[in-house]
């Protein structure tokens, strides 16, 4: 049984047994979520979702470059896991609109978040990068 969210400590003070071992890691709620966050599209998908509800081929068209079959299989990721819902209207042709869920809404806040972290410190951490590059392209292959 997981902790509640008022339970469950700091990411930087939570206890983590020493070596941590592989199947507790990969079983982590927070390793789940970040993996799927990490997808390639998800970040999008959930982006444009997350301002109107989107027909496929609206959302298609929205993002460059994802192939359809791409595009399926990051949707039903998300429905899958409770974030988006898929209506699909009996018309002829039948219409597919995609929209985020209760659930999914309430991951807009820790995500925003997280893109305010990530713009703030953007150029920090190009130059961390360029410095590292440099401080390693003088030293001997390993």
């Amino acid at each position: 049984m997981f902790l509640a969210p008022t339970q469950v400590p700091s990411f930087a003070t939570a206890d983590l047994p020493a070596p941590v071992p592989s199947a507790e890691y990969r079983a982590c709620p927070v390793t789940d979520i970040v993996r799927l966050l990490g997808d390639k599209w998800t970040l999008l998908v959930l982006a444009l979702l997350a301002r109107r509800r989107y027909h496929y081929n609206e959302l298609h068209r929205a993002i460059e470059g994802i192939s359809r079959r791409m595009l399926t299989r990051t949707l039903r990721s998300l429905e899958s896991d409770g974030l988006i819902d898929r209506t699909v209207h009996p018309t002829v042709p039948p219409v597919v609109e995609y929209g985020l869920t209760p659930l999914g809404e309430t991951l807009l806040d820790p995500l925003s978040a997280l893109a305010g972290w990530a713009v703030d410190n953007a150029g920090d951490i190009a130059t961390a990068r360029r410095t590292f590059a440099d401080a390693h392209d003088n030293q001997a292959p390993r």
